[in-house]
């Protein structure tokens, strides 16, 4: 007979990542120690997560094909910034929900090189499949990667200034103040 794990594992495993991450530090909390404050085993861990660091980003995924969704639902006849203007507004809703939880989040990962590392990567990799999708639509290859390069700095940035605010902040007024402001920005 083959055990199963225990429903929920994955989801605190993450919670007990992120508050040992947050009150010891991310290089001194090890799998064991995650393991044993969400009780499960360390083979369970590792079922649901490949090693410590990807506990944090777990949902990526699910965050990326939320933004590819909203983009892939705008008219084709939209421009390609109207078109990741909505899959900024769809991650938003996925990224805005937990404030405090960003938060902490945010200090963790922004404490350790590894971490922003990684952090980097999930940026870079949804601002790929954005630039892909807009190709998709026809967009040339230039502006679509011009658009998605510009929507995930928008994300980066409102992103940050949300972790940095008040909690009532909304993420998605943010994200489309800061949208707007690229042509100011961008101005000579």
């Amino acid at each position: 007979m083959v055990a199963r794990w225990q429903e929920g594992a994955a989801g605190r495993l993450q919670e007990a990542a992120l508050r040992l991450y947050a009150e010891r530090g991310y290089e001194q909390t090890t799998v064991a120690d995650i393991a044993s404050e969400a009780g499960v085993t360390a083979r369970t861990f590792f079922r649901h997560y490949a090693d410590k660091r990807e506990v944090l980003f777990a949902g990526s995924e699910r965050l990326r094909d939320g933004m590819l969704e909203a983009l892939d639902a705008v008219p084709p006849a939209a421009g390609p910034m109207a078109a990741v203007a909505a899959a900024l507004d769809a991650s938003a809703v996925l990224l805005g929900r937990d404030h405090a939880h960003s938060r902490t989040r945010g200090a963790v990962i922004s404490a350790n090189a590894e971490l922003m590392e990684r952090e980097l990567i999930k940026m870079a990799t949804l601002a790929a499949a954005m630039a892909d999708e807009l190709r998709k639509r026809g967009v040339p290859a230039g502006d679509a990667s011009l658009a998605a390069e510009a929507g995930a700095v928008v994300l980066r940035v409102a992103f940050e200034q949300w972790l940095n605010g008040p909690p009532e902040a909304s993420l998605r007024d943010l994200m489309r103040a800061t949208m707007a402001r690229l042509p100011q920005v961008a101005a000579p």
